[in-house]
């Protein structure tokens, strides 16, 4: 679970870069065909609208808290937090990945604002 742990949250980690937001060829080998999210913002994204959206501006972020959870052999919940260190915000982030022929790709990912500090979750997602 360790290994899985590491690996998913390196994976979570490029996909906040702009090296892999901004390429299509990145972006496909993380994300599942038929991907979607439920964006902080309040809209639906689909796999095509997170390239499109991303050849503007990428912000620059901070990840923690990072946890995950099996709900099958073949699927795994990643939970964390992220601050952007552009404008502040704060979001509670989850991901559900599935691993398809041997590799891990997100197929459902969430954000969500939260006035929480970083040191407030630690007593409330343990």
């Amino acid at each position: 679970m360790e290994e899985l742990t590491k690996l998913l949250k390196s994976q979570e980690e490029a996909l906040l870069t702009a090296e892999v937001r901004t390429s299509l060829d990145r972006l496909s080998e993380l994300l599942d065909d038929d991907f979607f999210e439920f964006g902080s913002s309040g809209t639906v994204i689909h796999k095509e609208d997170v390239f499109a959206e991303n050849q503007k501006t990428v912000p620059q972020w901070k990840l923690s808290h990072f946890q995950v959870r099996m709900l099958a052999v073949d699927t795994a919940l990643a939970t964390y937090f992220i601050i952007n260190k552009n404008n502040g915000r704060r979001t509670l982030r989850s991901s559900i990945w599935q691993n398809k022929q041997g590799k891990w790709k997100i197929v459902f990912h969430q954000g969500t604002v939260t006035k929480w500090d970083p040191e407030q979750l630690n007593s409330l997602l343990t």
